[in-house]
């Protein structure tokens, strides 16, 4: 296929505006509409994994277009009444469905491309972690688009209604729809008796992935192999769909889709521990003294190493042989619902935290010791806000010896709201006796460190749940 044919295929065809199309509207989601894909550690300008994931999680929509409009190519031939002059030229159909097929998808790929490609200027300004890692996840994304578009144009030709392509675009997106309803999750329950879902196999034919809520979570290899096995599958039918003349050829033309579905369904994990798997590269420790932080974040460590080194010393002056040795950021990735895990030997710390996101300087210092004293009980991936706040405040004010609000919490309502609720059990607390004060203090410490009592019940001298 020379230039000059490309030029006039794309002259004549959708191409074009099938790129356009997926490259604007894409734009238009990201830049518009301002949601959790611009907050946080998690951004997809943030980190170039959170950058695949979240241009890939666009494919829920972007996918049934490209099969959508791949159909409206199909029908060109049909619509121009063009078929039966094309069989009888001396050119080979493989040839004509290579030409049509091979414009649509290069101008698909080269907008998911340029997509990726604007992301990734803006992740480099800010991150100073660079690696490959996230390259699958993009590829495999642009290869849905291809392979969806080749199977939208076999349909079109082999269907020729002008009701194939929106049919199919909306079958499409039916079924990514049911990819994150009940065929694509598994319902668990944790040990707190909370219920939540997990993706199954079936969810990772989707063409589309969950959203984004670690910054070292990404793809394992295994989904990688299963969704290229079934998306060239897909493409071989497509192109198959495109050059069959008979009934006949156009039911075996079914059998790659069908095998590459079969194999598929083989190689992708059913476990989902092994589908959205840590990046041990991004999740390697980089430390400065006791203050460690992970790779991916190595560019914050010089702001927070003083800081977490002066929580470290005021910790110990409070608790003495009790208090913790380190700080670092926390790299455990749990499922959904579940109960955080924490250690009296480490203050552990997210970036994303509402109290360390809120914290610069010596109010970081403030927020460490808050975390190291009460590091919060809400389950994974839930949020909210009550007696852990309100015990990490009083908390920290122990420590530092007079009660003041924690980062994030100045807001005049809320802060109204923290004062009432921790400034009688503060005065309560330091009436008591030294004794008296670390004895509730320890038991504030068991209760938030197990996630079996309620920390700000245990300073006020109450029992636990």
């Amino acid at each position: 296929m020379n230039i000059r044919v490309v030029h006039i295929e794309l002259k004549r065809s959708v191409a074009p505006w099938a790129g356009a199309v997926v490259l604007t509207t894409a734009l238009a989601f990201l830049y518009l509409l301002g949601a959790v894909w611009w907050q946080g550690t998690t951004a997809w300008t943030a980190q170039w994994t959170s950058l695949a994931m979240w241009t890939r999680s666009l494919l829920f929509y972007l996918w049934p277009l490209a099969v959508g409009l791949g159909a409206l190519q199909g029908l060109r031939d049909h619509r121009s009444k063009m078929s039966e002059l094309l069989t009888s030229t001396p050119r080979p159909a493989w040839h004509r469905a290579a030409t049509v097929a091979g414009t649509t998808t290069l101008t698909l790929a080269s907008a998911f491309a340029l997509l990726v490609l604007v992301g990734g200027v803006q992740v480099l300004a800010h991150t100073e972690y660079t690696h490959l890692g996230w390259l699958p996840i993009s590829l495999v994304g642009a290869l849905f688009l291809v392979a969806g578009a080749v199977l939208g144009m076999g349909a079109g030709r082999a269907l020729p209604s002008a009701l194939t392509p929106p049919a199919l675009a909306m079958g499409a997106l039916v079924f990514t729809a049911l990819m994150y309803m009940s065929p694509g999750r598994t319902e668990t329950t944790t040990a707190t008796g909370i219920t939540s879902t997990e993706p199954n196999r079936v969810s990772l034919l989707s063409p589309a992935v969950q959203e984004v809520r670690d910054v070292l979570v990404t793809l394992s290899a295994s989904v990688h192999v299963g969704q290229t096995i079934w998306l060239l599958g897909m493409a071989a039918t497509g192109f198959a769909l495109l050059v069959a003349a008979t009934p006949r050829a156009r039911l075996i033309a079914l059998t790659p889709v069908l095998a590459g579905v079969a194999l598929a369904l083989l190689v992708l994990p059913s476990d989902p521990r092994r589908m959205y798997v840590v990046d041990e590269a991004a999740a390697e420790l980089v430390c400065d003294g006791s203050v460690c932080v992970t790779k991916a974040h190595q560019a914050r460590l010089a702001d927070l190493a003083g800081p977490g080194e002066e929580a470290l010393r005021l910790l110990h002056g409070a608790l003495g042989g009790q208090a913790p040795v380190s700080v670092r950021e926390n790299t455990a990735v749990l499922p959904e619902g579940s109960t955080p895990r924490w250690s009296r030997e480490t203050v552990l710390f997210d970036f994303d935290d509402e109290i360390i996101a809120a914290a610069k300087g010596e109010e970081l210092t403030w927020a460490l010791i808050a975390k190291g004293m009460v590091p919060g009980c809400t389950a994974v991936g839930w949020s909210g806000f009550g007696n852990d706040e309100y015990a990490q405040t009083v908390a920290a004010g122990w420590v530092l010896g007079g009660l003041r609000p924690l980062p994030g919490t100045e807001a005049g309502g809320l802060r109204r709201e923290v004062d009432a609720a921790t400034r009688p059990v503060w005065k309560e607390l330091k009436a008591l006796p030294r004794a008296e004060q670390l004895s509730r203090i320890n038991a504030m410490r068991t209760a938030a460190f197990s996630c079996k009592g309620d920390a700000f019940d245990a300073l006020k001298g109450g029992a636990s749940r």
